[in-house]
């Protein structure tokens, strides 16, 4: 078996293991076992614990002062998965890699492993695993509980694999990249009445459909046309019965833009619409905004140092380096917002390929044939970072 043979067994055995054996946010106990016992044989310094369950590794070569981290999420979801005859199945009923981290951390551990080997680069490298990625609650935590006084890292990168590019592609922009992701609940409490009575209540359900209405002005009439935005109401929940208007209603949703300057313009209109709509009805109303996801913001400099790293791995021609962002979210926006780096997409599969099959879908693989590259690339951006 040659060299690059046995290197992507390797990673294809930890990514089939771990998708096993799913664990979601903050619970990825034995994930997290099964990482430090993977990185302590490669001679790397381990610490635990960190954020709850998350891991950082630490692999220092020469007299450098620079440190870079390299950045996985380990948490599953509460999906089931419809695999009929694959081998790796999730074994724990009602989770499963639906994302794809079980091959992110392949990838990440595979560049320890090439890092390890080579030690061709001078200075610090953090492999950094992050919990609850997909709570948007993760990178907080590990930055709570001290993730860059105790380790402290000049840059940080990381990549999410993507259904929908051709695999072994890598795509990445300067700027935003992933979208915040905010949730809003809005409270209106009316007045309760028969059904055949209407004017002696206030009726919630007229002042709720009014609002969600008027919410759909916000992004065409107080967002710039030149910015992305979405406002989404994805609940409405009433407290009635058939023959009588309810007291109370709650609609709840989401939003999505690029900047926090797009995100407080969001919250301030969508407060003003709601109180105000009830207040003109004279119903109560109450309204609750808060940030889940930081947009992901890439750093000019590390782009195109990411950019590089990928040209020299895959070739120019499978690079794309302005590529349209994605209103999705990342929990990867908040360390970008603490230290410089770049975030990047690695082709899964297009067309026909089982790669194409979406994230969050039950029957979802990894791509394991992008694992070397992935591990490769990573490598790379260590190696091309400037010493300090």
């Amino acid at each position: 078996m040659t060299q690059d043979l046995y290197f992507a067994k390797a990673l294809t055995g930890w990514r089939h293991a771990f998708h096993r054996q799913p664990e979601t946010g903050f619970e990825e106990v034995a994930t997290s076992q099964t990482v430090a016992t993977i990185l302590a044989s490669l001679g790397l310094e381990v610490h635990r614990g960190i954020g709850g369950t998350g891991i950082v590794a630490n692999l220092r070569v020469g007299d450098g002062r620079g440190a870079i981290g390299i950045r996985a999420d380990m948490d599953a979801l509460q999906i089931a998965e419809q695999a009929a005859g694959r081998d790796h199945a999730s074994q724990v009923p009602g989770k499963m890699h639906a994302c794809g981290h079980d091959g992110h951390m392949s990838m990440v551990l595979g560049a320890a492993k090439l890092l390890a080997a080579s030690r061709d680069f001078n200075g610090t490298v953090r492999f950094i695993f992050q919990p609850a990625e997909e709570h948007g609650r993760g990178a907080k935590a590990m930055i709570a509980d001290g993730l860059l006084e105790r380790f402290p890292i000049d840059a940080i990168y990381g990549v999410h694999n993507m259904p929908g590019i051709a695999a072994g592609h890598f795509a990445t922009r300067v700027g935003g990249i992933m979208a915040s992701e905010d949730n809003f609940v809005i409270r209106i409490r009316g007045k309760g009445t028969h059904a055949a009575r209407p004017h002696m209540g206030i009726d919630p359900l007229v002042i709720g459909a009014q609002i969600v209405l008027a919410l759909q002005t916000v992004v065409s009439r107080s967002v710039d046309p030149g910015l992305s935005a979405v406002v989404s109401c994805t609940e409405f929940i009433t407290d009635g019965i058939r023959n009588a208007i309810p007291p109370n209603v709650v609609i709840k949703g989401d939003t999505r833009s690029y900047s926090p300057d797009v995100q407080l313009l969001l919250e301030t209109r969508m407060r003003e619409i709601s109180l105000g709509v009830c207040a003109m009805h004279g119903a109560h109303g109450e309204f609750e905004y808060a940030h889940e996801f930081a947009p992901t913001m890439n750093w000019a400099d590390n782009t195109t140092l990411a950019v590089r790293a990928a040209q020299s791995v895959v070739g120019e021609t499978r690079v794309d380096a302005d590529v349209t962002p994605m209103m999705a979210s990342e929990d990867f926006g908040v360390f970008l917002q603490h230290v410089p780096g770049n975030f990047a997409f690695i082709g899964n599969g297009s067309g026909d390929a089982l790669g194409a099959i979406p994230l969050h879908n039950a029957c979802y693989d990894f791509n394991d044939a992008i694992l070397p590259l992935g591990a490769r690339y990573f490598a790379q951006i260590v190696r091309d970072s400037p010493p300090r």
